[in-house]
């Protein structure tokens, strides 16, 4: 039921009103001064206010401004039995719902208290969904209790109370935009815009008037002024997404606009100012990207305010089984089955893989093992070939302090570089093709 608070001197005008608000099934409470009107208030869960102007210790002009600090929620509709321009020009800049003479505007009374009903409900409303956003990407949603794990959260949350641009590194798949919009719900920008963008998606042109925004008629297709990432996130936090990838030529203008605030819309020759907080993620090493001119090193010390590098899910053994039983409860509710149970051999096929494609890639098994399983245990017979016999290529066992298992990891770490690119893991390596295949095939590496 909807709660609305009459206040009002005249006793027989609030009794009157209270009788029409009533017979709409209203809740209705009352109050003749100020003070008790905002002791109500403070007891009461109160949806719309309805306020006389005069009132014996105080205007009511003034108290909507007190209404509106203390419960931002709550509507008022000020009453007023001379209606001058002036107060009503206050009362709406204080953030009144409606001013309106008393008598004159009787019959607009219930239409307009159902308006700002309206308003109410949207804007507790838009709240829950705030909330759901800022619960769904907290620190504490974050799965896993590994000791690398809480130290990378203890460092995020350290930054996310400063505007400290941050650089967020790690492999491809390890949650780098989960924690880049951790760290803005957990900062002072919370509320405002977080707006991410993935530099390797577009061309160069394209990527510019991404970032930059455009003018019309700035280029072909351009038909109308178009908003920039950069100005959408502007109060709030950018969030680049393989920054490595950026095009050289527009790593110089995101410099300039780290350092001043200022940018140009392509097509444009007036330059325009943009607070926001920037947090860059990639998968690359951007001081060895640097150090061979890849990468712009003026760029990358500005970036490198404050890493936090992620660590891969292979490092990350204890988290597996929480991260796996998250998944299986997703993924069941979304297929609408049953609630599923995990076989321990099904587990430990998990903790014993090495994970390249790190979180991502295991959200993606969990899911494909739901969809397949037939009864109510997932069983490690419904995994893939290469998680069920993970060294059935290579019987050999090898030391983790051997040369061999160096070569292995070595391998594995230019692939994830490559993103699979065999030709140019094999350059990378200085070794020919062949042989890459060959120690892909000796070490069991997919």
């Amino acid at each position: 039921m909807k709660n609305i608070l009459i206040i009002d001197d005249e006793e027989k005008l609030r009794g009157l009103l209270a009788r029409i608000v009533k017979s709409e099934g209203f809740e209705v409470l009352e109050a003749s001064d100020l003070k008790s009107g905002f002791k109500k208030l403070e007891h009461n869960d109160i949806d719309v206010v309805l306020c006389d102007v005069k009132l014996p210790d105080g205007n009511g002009v003034d108290f909507v401004q007190k209404i509106k600090t203390a419960f931002p929620l709550t509507e008022v509709i000020l009453l007023t039995a001379f209606g001058k321009i002036s107060d009503g020009v206050q009362a709406m800049k204080n953030g009144a719902f409606d001013y309106i003479v008393k008598g004159d505007d009787n019959d607009k009374i219930i239409p307009l208290l159902y308006k700002a009903l309206e308003k109410v409900q949207l804007l507790k409303k838009v709240k829950q969904l705030e909330k759901r956003i800022s619960d769904k990407y907290s620190f504490d949603t974050i799965i896993g209790k590994s000791k690398g794990l809480e130290q990378v959260i203890d460092l995020a949350k350290k930054v996310s109370k400063t505007d400290s641009t941050v650089l967020l590194t790690g492999e491809t798949g390890t949650g780098k935009e989960v924690f880049a919009q951790a760290i803005h719900e957990n900062s002072n920008r919370v509320g405002k815009s977080f707006v991410a963008l993935n530099c390797s998606t577009f061309s160069k042109e394209i990527l510019e008037s991404e970032l930059f925004g455009h003018k019309q008629g700035a280029f072909t297709g351009a038909l109308k002024d178009r908003k920039g990432f950069i100005e959408e996130a502007s109060g709030g936090t950018l969030f680049l997404d393989e920054i490595g990838e950026m095009p050289i030529e527009l790593q110089a203008k995101l410099l300039r606009v780290l350092e001043t605030n200022e940018y140009i819309p392509v097509g444009d020759s007036t330059p325009k100012k943009s607070n926001f907080r920037l947090i860059a993620a990639t998968n690359r090493n951007l001081k060895t990207e640097s150090e061979e001119h890849r990468f712009r090193s003026d760029l990358y010390f500005r970036l490198n305010i404050f890493e936090i590098t992620i660590p891969p899910l292979r490092e990350r053994i204890k988290d597996i089984t929480p991260l796996a039983h998250y998944f299986v409860a997703q993924f069941s509710a979304k297929t609408n089955k049953q609630t599923l149970t995990i076989d321990p051999d099904f587990l430990h096929k998990l903790e014993t893989y090495h994970w390249p494609g790190n979180i991502r890639e295991l959200k993606n098994i969990i899911e494909r093992s739901v969809i397949l399983v037939n009864g109510e245990i997932l069983t490690a017979a419904i995994l893939p070939y290469e998680m069920q016999h993970p060294i059935e290529k290579s019987t050999k066992i090898i030391s983790a302090f051997s040369m061999q298992s160096i070569e292995k990891l070595h391998i594995q770490k230019v692939l994830n570089y490559t993103k699979g690119n065999k030709a140019e893991t094999a350059r990378l390596l200085e070794i020919g093709v062949a042989t890459l295949y060959r120690k892909l095939d000796e070490y069991n590496i997919q």
